[in-house]
């Protein structure tokens, strides 16, 4: 099934969910994209991406 980000209704991926899944709500099954996730969070997108990144070199299943 594909998901579509609550706000914006961007399609989103695996990295999208999984993040929202880290920092906001594991149970949720309602997500937002990595753009709008960065604002609800007041961070910049690149940073957020660097911390998907840190999360999957540290073997999150979230993000596998």
């Amino acid at each position: 099934m594909t998901e579509y980000c609550m706000q914006c209704r961007k399609k989103l991926d695996f990295l999208d969910i999984g993040a929202f899944r880290k920092f906001i709500d594991r149970n949720s099954t309602r997500y937002l994209c990595r753009a709008c996730l960065a604002k609800r969070l007041q961070l910049p997108e690149a940073v957020l991406n660097e911390k998907i990144e840190q999360f999957r070199k540290q073997g999150c299943t979230l993000f596998l």
